[in-house]
């Protein structure tokens, strides 16, 4: 829907609020990135390639980069398209759209789940509840937040993003104090990034076979595009967005696994243990455990937070296009699409339930059913800024926020993306999650022609 349909369009019909501010769209996009993938998924990275993790995280959030440097040209060139479901239907037509639009939602409604259950695993040595209750009560509190206004998601979005910012800048701050020996008893020391085995111990596949996993912590800083639609001026807020935030998300993710590296021998980190956690104990900080809890919970309920609204937004989006019921482009009085959040809630309360009726077969089928996901996404975004850029360089114009080095640094792009999916296809943990996302999308393309087979009749 355009941005001049969304303004003239009585609310009941589907007036979005244009409520949010650009530090609302920034926070936003820092905020869906930065969650307990990195606060503890990242132990698993270092366990499995040593210090050589960091080119793995540099590779992946160069991805993030261009793929966000892509999205800000297009972005700026339409801006009344909607989010980036709007810019891939504008380059690549009808089909493209319902398929990124319905597997984008279907990842996003998962990760509601999972965060859910992650928050519930945390709350509940505090609270003495059991967990399927304690993931149903923060998915209705974060609900509840995303149904008062767009403005009070953005404001609980800014303020849980900067909290975990500022944990990052603090424990940064912290580690480079330990390795100028203000602390710490030498313990910090850039001789553990080639110590026991050297940078790469396992080799340079082993700095490849990871990348999968990477690129997934850094998913969420394409929400830039979906938040700005709701902010006065779109085209200037995604463009903000996307010159800072991925630089400063890979900065965040770089320099704060680099410090760890630094403080605590990579052969130390146990997979599924907060690698921050490891350097605070390591330094002698106390309470590390206690306040690393609260931190990830933040970053938790952040993540969820953000994935309810991106979701609805999409369903939204997608239901004015007539790629999902009609009845969920209706909004209340504040501008909220009050039906797509509902849908996208209740989605993510019954994986939750699912998860813990047969978590070994149901949950795991989805969580590896959404795993590629994200990157056909990703990939049908860089063919339609291809599309879209050769077809105004045919009308003769230029773009006012251009991608680098186009085409050659968007084919790059596409050639990682196709090479990450394709060493996917060739390691056996991450294998199901190709097979998988491979029938989704080819069940939503069926989906698409059937839809279309009983329009024309």
């Amino acid at each position: 829907m355009s941005q001049t349909t969304a303004k003239a369009a009585p609310p009941e019909l589907g007036h979005l609020a244009h409520s949010l501010r650009p530090r609302h769209v920034t926070m936003i996009s820092i905020g869906g990135v930065i969650g307990a993938g990195l606060f503890v998924g990242s132990s698993a990275a270092i366990a499995g390639s040593g210090p050589g993790v960091l080119l793995s995280y540099i590779l992946a959030g160069t991805v993030a980069l261009l793929v966000m440097r892509m999205l800000g040209e297009m972005a700026i060139a339409a801006p009344a398209a909607g989010s980036f479901i709007g810019h891939i239907r504008r380059g690549l037509g009808g089909r493209a759209a319902f398929v990124a639009g319905w597997i984008y939602w279907l990842f996003w409604a998962i990760v509601v789940a999972a965060e859910a259950i992650g928050g519930s695993a945390i709350l509940s040595p505090w609270i003495p509840l059991p967990r399927t209750v304690l993931a149903l009560l923060l998915v209705l509190s974060m609900t509840a937040t995303n149904l008062v206004s767009v403005k009070s998601y953005g404001e609980f979005e800014f303020w849980f993003s900067s909290l975990k910012i500022l944990a990052i800048v603090g424990f940064c701050a912290l580690c480079i104090a330990a390795l100028a020996g203000v602390f710490g008893s030498g313990r910090a020391s850039f001789g553990h990034l080639y110590a026991d085995g050297g940078f790469l111990p396992h080799g340079i596949g082993a700095v490849l076979a990871i990348v999968p996993t990477i690129v997934f912590q850094y998913t969420g800083s394409e929400i830039a595009t979906v938040a700005a639609a709701e902010s006065a001026d779109p085209g200037r807020n995604v463009a903000h967005a996307t010159r800072t935030v991925a630089l400063r998300v890979l900065l965040f993710y770089v320099g704060s696994i680099l410090l760890i590296l630094c403080v605590v021998p990579w052969t130390q980190v146990v997979p599924g243990h907060s690698p921050f956690v490891a350097a605070m104990d390591r330094l002698g900080i106390p309470g590390a455990a206690t306040t690393m809890s609260i931190i990830v919970l933040v970053a938790v309920l952040s993540c969820l937070n953000s994935a309810l609204y991106v979701t609805s937004r999409v369903l939204f989006e997608m239901a004015a296009h007539g790629d999902a019921p009609r009845w969920l482009v209706r909004t209340g009085a504040a501008g909220v699409p009050r039906r797509a959040i509902a849908a996208g809630s209740l989605v993510g309360v019954v994986v939750a339930i699912v998860s813990t009726i047969s978590p070994d077969r149901v949950f795991a089928f989805l969580l590896n059913a959404s795993g590629a996901l994200i990157l056909f996404a990703y990939l049908l975004i860089a063919l339609a800024q291809i599309r879209l850029r050769n077809r105004m360089q045919r009308d003769g114009s230029r773009p006012v926020f251009a991608m680098w080095l186009f085409p050659g640094l968007s084919w790059a792009t596409i050639g990682v993306i196709l090479a990450v999916l394709v060493a996917m296809a060739f390691t056996a943990t991450t294998r199901p999650q190709i097979v998988l996302g491979s029938l989704t999308v080819l069940a939503t393309l069926a989906c698409y022609e059937f839809r279309q087979r009983r329009t024309a009749r």
